[in-house]
């Protein structure tokens, strides 16, 4: 018997099978370090300092709707190569088979307790969100089937800028966007902005900052240029938390922070405030 005990303890002690420990995340804005299944589990925001971190297009389409209620539109839309820029094909090409997105921004329809709206999510995962001519067109398209139908409008930004592979191309898609949602304002609709991490150049520029209301993801990275460009420029060092989302509420440029567990209820609360009812109310 203690023999047995005795070899049982021997083959623990020189086991060298490798353990599996659990992955970590660390956070990008406090360098803490969590387990990666309390992060995943907290819809992707830090533990530690509530920094909403990036999330999938289609986790953040479950996390805004009603279940089974999103219908995609346009997607069969596909960037050409209008400046013949190399490689552009074969890195998209690998990107939706990496990624499963034929481009930069889902959009389609969906209710939020039982209110239809128009919805647009942007994914950073598809060359840093960039707005290239699809993107473009996209949010295009959808403004202009909400300007018809008598929808709000909800867009979930989130890119690099301008897409430099499409050039001029890429630039035009900002007035283009812009254009799109003048006219569903002029409609008398509304149109909610939600700034994610991070939201950047030419997409900030444009539709971005149009919304009738603006929210935000705590602490997530909102601006034009970026941070050493403009120090570059001014010769000036600018404050710690310059382009983060707290900045920029308390400056006037977003309206509120909401924290993601709290987005579906918030959103559906300013449509019902502005008129806006369930189907068949």
């Amino acid at each position: 018997m203690l023999d047995d005990l005795f070899q049982q303890v021997r083959a623990r002690l020189s086991d060298d099978t490798p353990k599996k420990t659990e992955e970590t995340y660390k956070c990008p804005r406090c360098r803490a370090v969590s387990a990666l299944s309390e992060f995943l589990a907290n819809q992707r925001v830090c533990p530690a300092c509530a920094f909403h971190d990036r999330l999938p297009s289609h986790e953040r389409i479950a996390l805004l709707t009603d279940p089974n209620s999103f219908t995609e539109l346009n997607e069969n839309l596909r960037s050409a190569n209008p400046i013949d820029f190399p490689g552009y094909e074969k890195k998209q090409m690998l990107l939706r088979a990496e990624t499963g997105l034929s481009d930069a921004i889902i959009t389609g329809t969906a209710t939020v307790e039982g209110i239809p709206f128009c919805l647009g999510v942007m994914d950073s995962r598809y060359m840093m969100g960039s707005m290239g001519s699809v993107v473009g067109e996209r949010l295009t398209r959808l403004f202009e089937y909400a300007t018809e139908r008598g929808l709000p409008a909800v867009v979930c930004t989130a890119s690099g800028g301008a897409r430099m592979q499409e050039g001029a191309v890429s630039l035009m898609q900002m007035a283009k966007t812009s254009g799109a949602v003048k006219l569903h304002s002029n409609a008398g609709l509304l149109y909610i902005t939600l700034l994610t991490d991070p939201t950047t150049g030419g997409v900030t520029a444009s539709f971005a900052s149009l919304g009738d209301i603006i929210l935000a993801e705590p602490k997530v990275l909102v601006g034009f240029a970026g941070r050493r460009v403009i120090e570059n420029t001014i010769r000036q060092r600018l404050p710690d938390d310059f382009q983060l989302a707290e900045h920029i509420v308390r400056h006037g440029f977003a309206d509120a922070i909401v924290s993601r567990s709290e987005q579906r209820e918030k959103i559906a609360e300013l449509l019902r405030l502005h008129g806006y009812e369930e189907v068949g109310a």
